[in-house]
């Protein structure tokens, strides 16, 4: 039986789903829930999800370029502002 390369909880798997499994399936561990991807079928050997890996980083990616378009629009805010804080667009 396979084992979790994260928590390394074995992993039980039903005969049918062993029989249609290949290699680069997903599988996700019922101990920790990490999304894991089949490396090798005999063994049978799992690996963390690398995609899984990428996915958070372009979401992470997304809120930084959100967050530098707000704080560009604040910065153009203030610019319509001069240091008394009368707004120069009247």
């Amino acid at each position: 039986m396979a084992t979790c390369p994260e928590c390394d909880a074995e992993i039980e798997i039903d005969e049918d789903d062993l029989e249609e499994m290949e290699v680069g399936d997903p599988w996700d561990c019922d101990a920790c829930g990490t999304r894991l991807r089949v490396v090798s079928l005999d063994p049978l050997e799992f690996d963390a999800d690398a995609e899984d890996d990428d996915e958070e980083d372009e979401d992470d990616e997304d809120k930084d370029a959100e967050k530098d378009e707000t704080d560009e629009v604040v910065d153009d805010e203030v610019d319509d502002v001069d240091q008394d804080g009368e707004d120069w667009e009247q």
